[in-house]
């Protein structure tokens, strides 16, 4: 019997939603002007998957391909990048829109601010994003990841010039030691998309620069026709990308937003657990956090993030690894004339939580209680490409975790 995706709707009480304001349309359009400013900037395409949402039974179905961001095949460098802008910007006595591309590779920058060094820990594409801005703007980078971490990873940050380390720890001690080594360095910087008591600023920035990639489908979605999207469908970590894409666009929609869906690994469902219980406070899972959704491996929420999770989301959903490898394949080979997006082990979960939702009989409750239907129009976000090339093929040429449908 394999392991089912389990649901919660949120029922949390309300508190007096403080930290919405993070992800207001004018604070993104600040991000979004600062990423505009790099050589490398380019709008990520928003693949229509037209044919898979007639299949599925939905008005629509619109996927963020993040594959193509700066090169990088994922969207973390939005945050970093943003983050280490809004720091500077804050040493040099700068508004960040003082702060382009051009100024933080100036001689200018040298007098002004010299050289910091960025500490972060990662999974693979937060560190990768720091190291290779960090390498931009000629900043040093120390970037620790968790046991477990894959080589490729390593090695795609290591090319950006950092100092990359695998610990024997899970995903949050390597928060930790980066923290410390970070307070223990002179100008050492700790760029971590999570918060806790006492660091918000820095995680705050960052999701504003993951704004910018909600802005950009917003637009995209016009393009379309589309004005909003009905369902917005969002995987979470630590929560600081699920909470800034609710952030978002509850402030763009403030009247009638979306309606939000968070997406975790089973191994590390902190957020789930979370609203299950109810009360507003937040929950942490430990433990070694064994996932193919490397990402999304992350067991102790952002405080910040949280937050705004409990105001504005809708429901919380717990997702077993054969959710994730489903949607890698759907993605890969889809509906004849739909385009085809590679979509990582973390950026594929949406795809294969809204194809079981509205496919399954067991989830039929789910698919009623979020009005999911043929008038529906569904964003999704893939976060990453095949950042992990090995586990991509053995997942969608070998058929690895597969589900006990597609087994038959």
């Amino acid at each position: 019997m394999e392991p089912q995706i389990g649901w919660v709707m949120n029922h949390m009480p309300k508190d007096e939603d403080k930290n919405l304001p993070i992800m207001s349309v004018e604070n993104v359009s600040k991000a979004r002007a600062f990423h505009r400013s790099f050589p490398q900037y380019s709008v990520t395409p928003l693949a229509d998957l037209e044919g898979m949402a007639e299949r599925l039974g939905l008005g629509g179905l619109y996927v963020k391909d993040e594959s193509y961001r700066f090169g990088l095949n994922a969207f973390k460098v939005l945050g970093g990048s943003f983050a280490m802008a809004r720091y500077i910007a804050e040493q040099t006595g700068r508004d960040v829109s003082d702060c382009d591309f051009d100024y933080l590779t100036s001689e200018q920058l040298e007098k002004d601010f010299g050289h910091a060094t960025f500490f972060t820990a990662t999974d693979g594409n937060h560190g990768r994003g720091v190291a290779w801005a960090a390498h931009r703007l000629h900043q040093n980078a120390v970037v620790h990841m968790p046991k477990g971490s894959t080589k490729t990873r390593f090695d795609n940050i290591a090319k950006e010039g950092a100092k990359v380390t695998i610990e024997e720890l899970n995903y949050d001690d390597c928060v930790r030691l980066a923290a410390k080594e970070a307070s223990e360095t002179e100008h050492g910087v700790i760029v971590q998309d999570t918060a806790w008591d006492g660091y918000t600023k820095i995680p705050s920035w960052i999701m504003q620069g993951y704004g910018t990639m909600a802005s950009e489908a917003a637009e995209q979605l016009r393009q379309l026709e589309v004005n909003r999207p009905t369902h917005v469908f969002v995987q979470a970590g630590v929560g600081s990308l699920a909470s800034a894409m609710v952030g978002y666009f509850s402030n763009l929609f403030p009247t009638c937003p979306p309606k939000f869906v968070i997406m975790e690994a089973s191994a590390a469902d902190c957020l789930y657990r979370g609203a299950k219980a109810g009360d507003g406070n937040p929950r942490t899972v430990g433990g070694d956090l064994t996932t193919i959704m490397a990402g999304l491996a992350c067991g102790e929420p952002n405080t910040i993030g949280w937050d705004i999770l409990r105001n504005h989301a809708d429901a919380f959903v717990s997702c077993p690894d054969w959710v994730s490898a489903k949607g890698m394949r759907m993605l890969a080979a889809p509906v004849k004339g739909d385009p085809a997006v590679t979509s990582g082990e973390s950026g594929a979960v949406g795809m294969g939580v809204i194809s079981t939702i509205m496919c399954d009989p067991a989830y039929a409750e789910l698919r009623e209680q979020l009005e999911l239907g043929s008038e529906s129009k569904v964003l999704l976000f893939s976060t990453e490409g095949d950042t992990d090339p090995v586990r991509y093929r053995e997942v969608v040429w070998d058929g690895a975790w597969q589900s006990a449908d597609e087994a038959k």
